[in-house]
């Protein structure tokens, strides 16, 4: 319903501003064929709204109704979302919004190395070692530099943060933080763990850096034998062909298990095993060794 009324919303301003050529676009596609009288309105509470849009569709020299994919609209998902946020009345004047995205995160947020060659937590170091702020920044940004400093201890040269459980953990820069996703997801003693777990293992190793979590997951999406081996169970749909027998015992199913280690008390160590697909009649005898005799012999 709610795509309806957005629709109907739409059309009727068009109208109001004189419109004669009109293309709408929705994400619905069952709107979308309603309108285009391909399926059948059935739902009683669309019903008025297909009739309304229909009548004033016909006042417009040529009006289409297209779909297109919900990836495609997320423009104005965001601006109806917003405005279900707020009221704003007709005498008043709404400003254009400016929207902007930045390529790169903030200078605090970000391991990358900085122009300059600095690591991501120099501000910080130089504020507790020289209690200074880093030239030409604002009230705002200094406030976050002291707020950051309060959960890091200096030790000499090196910069720990405190943990929850009041230990320490060293903080490194792009290089090391790199060598240690490295050592810790492939290394002599990884175990290609997840990206939550490896974060967990870099705190327990004690180390420590602000984008340690996201670096992780990252990490491990780009891992090529995590992306081959791992466990498929978000695969996409496949057919199963699924072996079928049309009565019972016409068709079976034969496997040898061995060589079992240590050997049985008579001496055998193979055996082999026959099951019905139908009936799911399970036979088996144990040998000393599998030939083509004693193969025959089971069958």
């Amino acid at each position: 319903m709610a795509e309806y009324e957005a629709c109907s919303m739409g059309v009727r301003m068009a109208y109001e501003m004189k419109v004669k050529q009109l293309r709408v676009l929705g994400d619905s596609l069952l709107g979308v064929h309603q309108l285009n009288g391909e399926w059948e309105t059935r739902d009683a509470k669309l019903i008025p709204y297909n009739d309304y849009i229909r009548t004033i569709a016909q006042t417009f020299d040529s009006i289409t109704f297209e779909h297109v994919p919900c990836e495609s609209n997320q423009v104005a998902d965001a601006l109806a979302t917003l405005s279900a946020m707020f009221n704003v009345a007709y005498s008043e004047e709404v400003q254009p919004i400016r929207m902007e995205k930045y390529k790169t995160p903030s200078y605090c947020m970000s391991l990358e190395r900085k122009p300059d060659g600095k690591p991501w937590y120099h501000d910080i170091k130089h504020y507790i070692a020289y209690r200074e702020y880093p030239s030409g920044v604002s009230e705002n940004s200094k406030r976050t530099v002291r707020r950051l400093a309060m959960k890091f201890f200096l030790s000499g040269e090196v910069l720990y943060k405190r943990n929850y459980d009041m230990t320490l953990l060293r903080c490194v820069d792009a290089l090391k933080a790199k060598k240690s996703l490295e050592e810790i997801h492939e290394g002599v003693c990884g175990t290609h763990a997840n990206g939550h777990m490896m974060a967990r293992q870099i705190l327990r190793a004690g180390y420590f850096w602000l984008t340690m979590e996201s670096d992780c997951i990252k990490y491990v999406r780009r891992c090529h034998k995590c992306q081959i081996y791992a466990d498929k169970t978000h695969a996409p749909a496949s057919p199963l062909h699924v072996l079928t027998a049309p009565w019972p015992f016409s068709m079976w199913g034969l496997d040898v298990i061995g060589p079992i280690e240590p050997k049985a008390s008579n001496g055998h160590r193979f055996i082999l095993v026959a099951i019905d697909y139908f009936t799911k009649w399970v036979e088996a005898a144990s040998y000393k060794s599998v030939t083509k005799q004693a193969v025959i012999k089971f069958i």
